[in-house]
């Protein structure tokens, strides 16, 4: 037994010195203090990163399919009235949607920025009192309106009771409504003297879109638009304007969710027009993101990149429609953010790791300097007895 004992004791790797041999020295005192206040630092920074959650992000390619892409926006037109802006959206799969009304809400306001009026789009018409009929006589008492389409109806059938159901329907048949005075009901609701009233304020709209998640594009222009020999057109001549000013100020642009981490580049930006005519272009690439949060809960979103391009139009030519252009496309790389905790044997390690290098840096730097200074002070001695 002794000697099973005694062999235990030889595979000894830290050997004890007897503490009459222990020699102090100040030197060595400074660098205890200083490694132990660094190994104090390291290990604070350790445990904070042990107990807070960490995001590994990975790229793979995006399989999925027949989805949809939300579009959050929230833009400013300080110089557009409410009345002239409308919103198209449209991708190449070739479904369009125009002149969108629903999940929109439109927001007067002065040169200075201040709230007129709030409206929700598409909610009802101007209330007409004795319109004129489809047949050309005036409403009767107890009699159902039908007013004219002006030429426009698909069918026999078919009713425009308020100047916005004529727009649509010249619309729906790739017509311009040169002149809204000739229109009974426009004329009626005073459009034209609507839009006069409107002369000098802004909109600032703001909702969302569903869309198809393809490339395509959305916009904000004057008019009503419509398709005229397979081109995407917009009627600007009820305006009877000369120019169209789209300085913008872009509050919120997000496609999708927000997720932690999320940096939207357009939130904020700001352009002002300085030419009579233009159009305003943001190519946009939009990345697919799955965000996966230390409870599991999974949020699919999307980040996106811009680059921004001006088409400016002759003095007293409209090449371009004026209006604003957000032009996305999709990349088929997916990015995924997974929050998690570093595993407890990942911080023992380290923390190992932290306190046996510290100390053996430490060791050889308080060596170095014991046996330096011992040297001196060896070489002084010998300097005396010369």
């Amino acid at each position: 037994m002794e000697g099973l004992l005694g062999k235990l004791r030889n595979l000894d790797a830290y050997p004890k010195i007897n503490e009459d041999f222990y020699s102090r020295t100040l030197s060595g005192g400074v660098i205890t203090i200083v490694s132990s206040i660094i190994m104090f630092l390291l290990f604070i920074s350790e445990l904070r990163l042990y107990l807070h959650a960490v995001t590994e992000s990975k790229l793979v390619v995006d399989t999925s399919r027949g989805e949809t892409l939300r579009i959050n926006f929230d833009v400013t037109f300080p110089a557009l009235s409410c009345s002239m802006l409308s919103l198209d959206a449209m991708d190449i799969s070739g479904e369009e949607h125009l002149d969108v009304r629903h999940d929109i809400i439109k927001t007067r306001i002065d040169s200075h920025g201040n709230v007129i009026e709030v409206r929700q789009d598409g909610i009802g018409a101007a209330k007409i009192e004795n319109p004129l009929q489809r047949h050309g006589g005036r409403l009767e008492h107890n009699e159902t309106y039908c007013g004219s389409c002006y030429g426009a109806e698909s069918s026999d059938e078919d009713c425009c009771n308020s100047c916005e159901e004529v727009r649509e329907a010249y619309r729906k048949k790739g017509w311009g409504l040169s002149n809204p005075d000739l229109i009974d009901q426009c004329k009626r609701e005073g459009f034209l003297q609507r839009i006069k009233d409107e002369e000098g304020e802004g909109c600032s709209i703001y909702g969302f879109l569903e869309v198809n998640k393809v490339a395509g594009n959305f916009h904000f222009a004057p008019g009503k638009s419509f398709q005229q020999s397979n081109m995407h057109v917009h009627d600007l001549l009820p305006f009877q304007k000369d120019s169209f000013n789209i300085s913008h100020k872009i509050n919120r642009l997000a496609f999708g969710e927000y997720f932690p981490g999320a940096v939207n580049p357009l939130d904020g930006v700001q352009w002002v027009q300085r030419t009579p005519y233009g159009m305003y272009q943001y190519f946009i690439k939009v990345v697919p993101t799955v965000y996966t949060d230390i409870s599991g809960h999974t949020i699919q979103s999307n980040q996106f990149s811009v680059t921004e391009h001006f088409k400016s139009d002759d003095v007293g030519r409209i090449q371009y429609l004026p209006g604003v252009f957000f032009i996305y496309d999709l990349s088929p790389i997916k990015v995924t953010f997974t929050e998690g905790h570093v595993s407890f044997l990942h911080f023992l390690t380290n923390v190992c790791a932290i306190v046996g290098g510290i100390f053996t840096v430490s060791g050889i730097l308080d060596s170095f300097i014991y046996h330096g200074q011992k040297a001196i002070k060896k070489k002084m001695e010998l300097g005396k007895f010369i």
